[in-house]
């Protein structure tokens, strides 16, 4: 990822799983010298990195980090309770935590 890539994911990392509109990350993913030179100055990267698979689009145009997705994952949830009692009496309950993206994946990307 180049400098721009990586303001604009480190300013989603901070958003979660919330879709953000494109004029909110180029007026806040840089400082203010950067919107105002040139207020639509994310627009192209952020469809540059939709089609590379580091962030996905809503149908209203807002994006965010593109979730990982982990093998067979996804198939069926399991509450936490309910996987803590099953892993103590000998049942693998795989998935049950979610841990954020890491970096490293989206680098390769």
């Amino acid at each position: 990822m180049d400098s721009d890539e990586r303001a604009i994911f480190d300013f989603l990392k901070t958003w979660g799983t919330t879709h953000v509109g494109a004029k909110e990350i180029c007026r806040r993913a840089a400082n203010k010298k950067r919107f105002h030179e040139d207020a639509d100055w994310a627009k192209i990267i952020l469809l540059r990195m939709v089609e590379r698979g580091i962030l996905e689009r809503d149908a209203a145009g807002k994006y965010r980090i593109k979730p990982l997705r982990k093998p067979g994952h996804g198939e069926r949830w399991v509450s936490p309770e309910l996987a803590k009692i099953l892993n103590e009496n000998g049942g693998a309950v795989e998935g049950a935590d979610d841990p954020a993206a890491a970096d490293e994946h989206y680098e390769q990307l």
